[in-house]
């Protein structure tokens, strides 16, 4: 039956895991930190642990599920990240998905020649910059790990050469707890002062322990700054099956949960209530060749197993997609970055990022980004479903147009076209002897054609030139404090 005045999606949506399940794995995740425990090699961080009730033994800390329990009860359910002009971008609950770029790898594929080479802070600048003008990019990481610049001062040239080229919001890495505090320090002077950051963050936090079950004395530095300053971390562990988790799938995710919670509860014990994210990156261990893959089906299953448990605590959740394991843009690198998109999509995670890996995560690459943008948009036209009401059931134009009719010329038509039924941008749909005569243009030369009208024709919004002067500021000082501190 047709109900008048009414509208009704119906959404493509998927789950992993049944309730018992998504039970037997939080369980399994509470039982490892009481059991097992974690290797904690920060003295303060073990101390506050047996001060809330914890065991130790050594540097291994076991943590009971009750304390695990308070410290998911204490953490906010979702929170929402704004861009670099204060208004709201990213809304973290439920199965909100938004699309990130890659980041931290030591090698970039150029944007303009196609070939590989040493990332370097022009290449951050220009990714950036492409970033900023493709509509299903969401949100923003450094693309790539700075190698032209000291090592332990490289944050602050990441985040400088992104923030300048792109209002989106920014998820970044940091290699130093006093790093961390200077890129803060550069956004505080972006958004107008420490309070405005705090009340309207872009910039989110990405705190990576060692798995398995270490948590480094750096990273809980990390974790505590983020907190201290009540800005938002999506945890990061990152669990490679066969490798440093199990190599089945159940338990590797296990294991993540677990690593992930105690991040959480390092967090939530230190300043109660800050904003966190049950996040973790899994990845496939190729036993032929000792790599990391992203491309294999596994990583998807896991992620959207962990996000369930995640979903079920009403945390943010953390996905990757958009990667491949090739190392140019063919086939493979569509095939793979679809799968991932599309599942995890599906999945409902949150923050899904690495959209422009290739290369097993080792390259950076701004034509896999706009392949994966146009993949993006692809993909969302399906998870936005079909509406069922009289306007789009349309019985009386039906009825109108009769047999033998035609409804190009339809007002209907006109109205819903253009949201009804999605345009590629890279894609080709041209008849073949158009596509023969204007060159037998492939996927690889219209993405690179994307790239240069992008840099062309794209600018920007600027930062005010009194808060470029502070961060080049902060970002001078603190090389010299941090390079000075190192020893080298």
């Amino acid at each position: 039956m047709i109900q008048t005045n009414k509208t009704i999606h119906a959404l493509p949506t998927f789950n992993m895991l049944t309730p018992d399940q998504i039970e037997e794995l939080t369980a399994a995740a509470f039982i490892i930190l009481e059991k097992t425990g974690i290797k904690v090699l920060h003295d303060g961080a073990r101390q506050m642990l047996v001060a809330a009730g914890s065991r130790m033994n050594g540097d291994i800390v076991k943590v009971p599920e009750y304390i695990v329990r308070d410290c998911l009860l204490s953490s906010p359910k979702g929170w929402t990240i704004y861009d670099r002009n204060g208004k709201s971008a990213l809304d973290l609950r439920g199965r909100n998905s938004y699309y990130g770029t890659s980041t931290a790898s030591p090698n970039t594929k150029d944007a303009l020649t196609g070939e590989y080479h040493k990332t370097g802070v022009e290449d951050l600048k220009r990714a950036a910059h492409i970033a900023d003008a493709l509509d299903n990019i969401d949100w923003v990481m450094p693309m790539g790990s700075a190698q032209d610049v000291p090592a332990i001062a490289a944050e602050l040239h990441e985040f400088a050469a992104t923030v300048p080229h792109t209002t989106k919001p920014i998820v970044f890495l940091s290699y130093s707890p006093r790093g961390m505090e200077l890129v803060y320090d550069m956004a505080e002077a972006v958004a107008g002062g420490r309070d405005q950051l705090r009340e309207k963050p872009f910039l989110v936090s990405y705190p990576e322990p060692i798995t398995p079950l270490v948590m480094p004395e750096e990273t809980v530095d990390r974790i505590f700054v983020s907190a201290d300053r009540f800005l938002p971390q999506m945890m990061g562990p990152c669990v490679q099956f066969g490798a440093t988790g199990p190599v089945t799938i159940p338990a590797g995710v296990a294991q993540g949960v677990a690593e992930s919670m105690m991040c959480i509860v390092l967090a939530q014990l230190r300043s109660p209530g800050c904003p966190v994210g049950l996040g973790c990156t899994y990845a496939a261990f190729d036993m032929m060749r000792g790599l990391l893959s992203v491309g294999g089906p596994e990583m998807s299953l896991a992620q959207a197993a962990h996000a369930e448990v995640a979903q079920s605590l009403g945390l943010p959740t953390w996905g990757l997609a958009g990667a491949t394991d090739s190392k140019m843009l063919d086939a493979q690198a569509g095939v793979e970055a679809t799968f991932h998109i599309m599942a995890q999509g599906m999945s409902g995670l949150n923050l899904i990022h690495d959209v422009g890996y290739m290369d097993m995560t080792m390259a950076c690459s701004v034509e896999q980004l706009i392949l994966g943008d146009e993949i993006i948009g692809m993909v969302r036209r399906f998870m936005r479903g079909l509406e069922f009401n009289p306007e789009q059931i349309a019985l009386d134009l039906i009825d109108k147009v009769g047999p033998g009719g035609q409804f190009l010329s339809e007002k209907h038509t006109l109205t819903h076209f253009k949201k009804e039924l999605w345009q590629p941008k890279i894609f080709t749909r041209k008849p073949f002897e158009k596509w023969d005569s204007d060159g037998r243009r492939s996927t690889e030369d219209r993405v690179r054609e994307k790239i240069v009208e992008i840099l062309d024709t794209h600018k920007p919004e600027p930062l005010p030139d009194s808060t470029i002067e502070k961060i080049e500021h902060i970002k001078t000082e603190g090389e010299k404090e941090l390079t000075n501190s190192s020893g080298s």
